[in-house]
């Protein structure tokens, strides 16, 4: 089990591009979400898959349990989901000290674009990048599970 602790933030500018490295298109679908736990099929890179298992435990903490999964049964799996598929291409980018994740959706929700920053502890203390834009850490419309059901009625 892992412990997420995480900040997000909307992205004002493209700004970060120049410092992006790692790059991988996601696909993912929630099989459940109920309160504070979501159940999520991932692919990856259209390569390989992960199940993971998500519970809120604060504001900024969940734990987390992620499993490789064969990619062919988590093809099989979305075919099952709730809501539509949220897909996005996610960047690593370095920046004072720590990596920033970005998120470029696509599909249902294309033109958004979210950064965040995992922490080890809720209180550490790291510099803003000039590319961001306001602070959404908690506001759940912009959670991924929320842009796979809204996605489905939007």
């Amino acid at each position: 089990m892992k412990v997420e602790i995480e900040r997000k933030y909307l992205v004002s500018d493209d700004g970060w591009r120049e410092h992006a490295t790692i790059r991988s298109v996601f696909r993912q679908a929630y099989m459940t979400v109920a309160g504070d736990r979501t159940v999520r099929v991932r692919t990856i890179d259209d390569r390989r898959a992960t199940l993971t298992v998500k519970v809120r435990t604060g504001p900024m903490q969940r734990d987390e349990f992620e499993y490789d999964l064969p990619y062919c049964e988590a093809l099989k799996l979305i075919r099952h989901r709730i809501g539509v598929v949220v897909e996005k291409t996610r960047y690593d980018v370095a920046y004072g000290g720590h990596v920033w994740e970005i998120d470029v959706y696509e599909g249902a929700h294309r033109g958004l674009i979210v950064a965040e920053i995992e922490l080890r502890d809720a209180s550490d203390e790291f510099p803003l990048p000039v590319w961001l834009g306001r602070e959404i850490t908690g506001e759940q419309m912009y959670s991924n599970q929320i842009l796979a059901l809204d996605g489905e009625r939007g």
